[in-house]
């Protein structure tokens, strides 16, 4: 569904318009958008967050108990003399499009006290407003302001309704910008019953996989030995999908092959005798009952549909005779350094007994630089460890660029809960990517401070449920189609 742009302003109380915002803030590089975002955020968490957003610009603000629309406090444009003064305030209209779904528009109104002045009609016979010279200077304009009068100014006139962009610029990266959780550890108590995944049947376990389309520029990187570290936005069907394409094109030029995923690494036996059956419903059942990876209450994207779809990729290269390998490298209860270590030593002894192998590692963005972090000094990501521990071999990490779409993530709300969910993700701007434009491997002439030495293009993102999910799905995950049998106690993503 798209959502035009929407102005709430009439221009029988001023015209509204698409504005950079009447500070003249730049906007950044993003286009101006051509249709309304809709955020994946319930209504109250996105007002909650545009108004600490103009709250940390010093400003009160009060809200419309009816239409619970905020507005700011006003503030004068330059210093004039009474009868010739501008003021500006914002106004956020509010609009919820689902019970996760919301629309938050931010104006930025200007009243101009002159208009006011210009327009009133002469002063009645008696009055006993000796001039209007004197009445416009030296009255107290805001000592008889009423809330409920709200957008109205006494002895303004509303000129002009902006569409502050770099407001709503701000509001985007707070809402969407915002970094995944990754959940180590927890409970699993989802059950198993009559998995389903699209992609294959009991009938023909032996078809081949799907490559789908071209990754450009990837065959630089296709070289015995090597290992390409890819940032995971996790979630998603378009990194799992491109996964898949490389390993095509990995195993076409008859190279042996690995995939290293981000499970933990007690889970290998339950891997390796997945990849080496048949691929039936019974087989991905068993899987899930061995892994209680994929069987947590709190799944963060690492186990989602899209990761049993790569799998099952690898698992049909293998049944055609390729030499394919997958790794559980992860840490069952580890964090910090501690973590980084193990997931670097699991990398390294596989390594170690595979070394002409192409290996392809999926994790996080902060997991896979070869270089550091500048919060911490002494973090030292697993990309940094494996760099460190094979001078001279070929590793490279790909940053991952994207066009705005949406992914199933953990992440601390507002109110600092986990949410575990489909969130909006937005891509920063060195990271943008045109829709509709094809994926691709892009190379940098040398790696930056974070170690990356290129980036991985996937297009609009689309969100990959959990193989698994509870009976008390969210909203967002009911918003998905539905399964055959809703009865059933746990259900795959369809």
């Amino acid at each position: 569904m798209r959502w035009h742009w929407t102005l709430g302003l009439l221009c029988m109380t001023g015209c509204a318009s698409l504005s950079r915002g009447l500070d003249g803030d730049p906007l950044d590089t993003e286009p101006i958008p051509k249709v309304e975002r809709v955020y994946w955020v319930p209504l109250d968490e996105a007002m909650l967050v545009a108004r600490r957003l103009l709250e940390e610009q010093r400003l009160d603000i009060f809200e419309n108990n009816t239409t619970h629309e905020l507005y700011s406090q006003s503030w004068e444009i330059g210093v004039n003399i009474r009868g010739n003064r501008t003021f500006e305030r914002y106004l956020v209209r509010p609009e919820e499009v689902g019970p996760r779904q919301s629309i938050v528009r931010i104006f930025r109104l200007q009243y101009r006290e002159a208009d006011d002045a210009v327009e009133e009609g002469p002063l009645a016979q008696g009055s006993l407003r000796k001039t209007d010279h004197q009445y416009n200077h030296f009255r107290e304009v805001f000592a008889h302001e009423k809330f409920e009068a709200v957008p109205q100014m006494e002895g303004f006139k509303l000129r002009r309704g902006f569409r502050d962009l770099p407001q709503e610029r701000k509001l985007l990266m707070r809402l969407e910008m915002v970094p995944s959780l990754e959940l180590v550890g927890g409970k699993a108590s989802i059950p198993v019953r009559d998995v389903k995944v699209t992609g294959w049947t009991p009938e023909t376990p032996d078809v081949a996989p799907r490559c789908g389309d071209p990754v450009e520029g990837v065959d630089a990187l296709l070289t015995p030995g090597g290992t390409v570290l890819v940032a995971d936005p996790m979630g998603t069907r378009e990194l799992p999908d491109a996964a898949a394409r490389m390993l095509c094109d990995a195993t076409a030029k008859k190279l042996p092959v690995a995939l290293a995923l981000s499970v933990p690494s007690v889970d290998q036996a339950a891997l390796d005798e997945y990849l080496t059956s048949a691929g039936k419903d019974a087989d991905l059942e068993r899987l899930l009952v061995l892994s209680d990876f994929f069987r947590r209450v709190d799944q963060d994207g690492r186990s989602s549909a899209g990761v049993i779809h790569l799998l099952e990729a690898a698992r049909r290269l293998r049944a055609q005779g390729h030499a394919v390998s997958v790794v559980a490298f992860d840490s069952k209860a580890a964090a910090g350094n501690a973590r980084e270590a193990e997931m670097a030593a699991n990398l390294l002894a596989f390594r170690k007994d595979h070394p002409d192998a192409w290996m392809l590692v999926l994790a996080g963005d902060v997991h896979v630089r070869t270089g550091g972090v500048n919060w911490d000094s002494k973090f030292e990501p697993m990309g940094h460890r494996l760099t460190a521990a094979l001078p001279g071999s070929q590793v490279r990490a790909l940053d991952v660029g994207f066009a705005r779409g949406a992914h199933y993530a953990c992440r601390f709300n507002v109110w600092q809960q986990v949410d575990c969910d489909v969130h909006g993700i937005n891509p920063a701007a060195e990271a943008r990517q045109e829709p509709d434009t094809p994926r691709k491997v892009a190379l940098f002439k040398e790696p930056g401070e974070t170690g990356f030495h290129g980036r991985l293009y996937l297009g609009t993102l689309s969100p990959s449920l959990p193989v698994l999910q509870r009976n008390t799905k969210s909203v967002a995950q009911q918003q998905q189609p539905k399964p055959e049998d809703a009865a059933k106690p746990a259900e795959a993503e369809h």
